[in-house]
């Protein structure tokens, strides 16, 4: 006769897993007030903060009042009125779209390519998007009105990931080591032909090339923050939808195609959505490296892999981390802007620094 084994219970195993369970569900829900909490003070901060200062009370009244729910004007100064809505509220909208875009591409992209190394930046997408768009500068190109930045960026941050994708793929599985490398060679392709786009420009197109290659959201306008936002709303509501397949995708290729995971179109769609995401954020803003790789790690840290959290929560991280690195740009040095994409990158690559020298004691060597 054959032995009928059961699983062991609960109290054989001595984990309760509705308390587990409970205690997952209470962290996330905790994550997401201390995000959503974060975000509202950076943003009333981020408003108010500048060489023309606007205490937090008068920031949060002139918005009540523009929403018709009371409140009143700036009163502190008479133009602080115009400051906040023609100039600090376009650029904190801008940040929080442009982190928001960055976090979540990152966050797909280590979820598709299965490694935290990946990150729009270091993967040479957002090199390509700038090029595309610098080429839109030096060249004049107009044919799709104030969308041709746009378009062209989202075109040649789709070319850099798929080239990213195909030649990092060995085997059946994507190669960390590959994967950089790669990368390493898409940016250097990109940064020369930035190079050549700069040399063949006049003037003016060159201080604009400057701009796109060093990140900034000096500059920012409503028009702007109009064509940046559908992008990257569509975007993460894609990402969203991709969360459930990620998940299955992180336990293997194979298990992934058992349970119904059509694993390559996964890949070229996610692709797609991150293309988009990294358009949108450099038409406007420029190179901004690192958001997407430190956000979606830490965040992962905080309440694990599951991408049904790490894709909204690093959204909101993204956009709280780029509000504070722009809130130092402006302030941090009088009567001038820093680049955001320096500040970023000083943050970012030490932390890239130790994802790599983690990934090597945990994988004993390179993949």
């Amino acid at each position: 006769m054959t032995a009928v084994t059961t699983p062991p219970t609960a109290l054989e195993t001595g984990v309760d897993e509705p308390e587990v369970t409970r205690r997952s569900r209470t962290a996330t829900v905790v994550l997401f007030v201390l995000l959503g909490v974060g975000l509202l003070v950076c943003a009333v901060l981020a408003a108010g903060a500048g060489q023309l200062a606007i205490p937090a009370a008068e920031v949060i009244g002139s918005v009540l009042h523009r929403l018709g729910l009371g409140g009143a004007e700036v009163a502190s100064h008479p133009n602080g009125e115009s400051a906040l809505w023609t100039i600090r509220f376009p650029r904190v909208a801008m940040a929080l779209l442009v982190g928001a875009a960055l976090a979540t591409a990152g966050a797909l992209m280590q979820g598709v390519f299965g490694n935290p190394l990946a990150e729009p930046g270091v993967a040479g997408v957002s090199s390509g998007a700038a090029l595309a768009a610098c080429a839109v500068i030096v060249f004049g190109w107009s044919f799709l009105g104030p969308w041709t930045t746009a378009a062209l960026a989202f075109a040649g941050g789709l070319v850099a990931t798929l080239v990213v994708y195909f030649l990092s793929r060995s085997g059946g599985r994507t190669e960390v080591v590959t994967l950089i490398l790669t990368g390493v060679a898409v940016n250097a392709v990109a940064g020369a032909g930035i190079a050549l786009l700069t040399f063949l420009g006049d003037t003016q197109a060159r201080e604009q090339i400057v701009f796109w290659q060093l990140g900034s959201l000096n500059g920012t306008r409503w028009p702007y923050v109009a064509i940046v936002a559908p992008l990257v709303v569509v975007g993460v509501l894609l990402a969203t939808t991709f969360s459930r397949r990620l998940d299955l995708l992180a336990l293997g290729e194979r298990p992934a195609r058992h349970l119904g995971v059509d694993v390559e179109r996964l890949r070229i769609t996610t692709i797609v959505v991150v293309a988009l995401l990294t358009a949108a954020a450099v038409a406007f803003a420029g190179i901004i490296s690192f958001v997407g790789l430190v956000v979606p790690h830490v965040i992962r840290m905080a309440v694990g892999p599951g991408h049904r959290v790490l894709v909204p929560a690093s959204a909101l991280g993204g956009a709280i981390l780029l509000l504070g690195a722009d809130l130092v740009a402006r302030t941090g040095v009088d009567y001038a802007d820093l680049p955001i994409g320096m500040l970023t990158a000083l943050v970012g690559g030490p932390f890239f620094l130790y994802l790599i020298r983690r990934t090597r004691r945990s994988a004993g060597g390179w993949a």
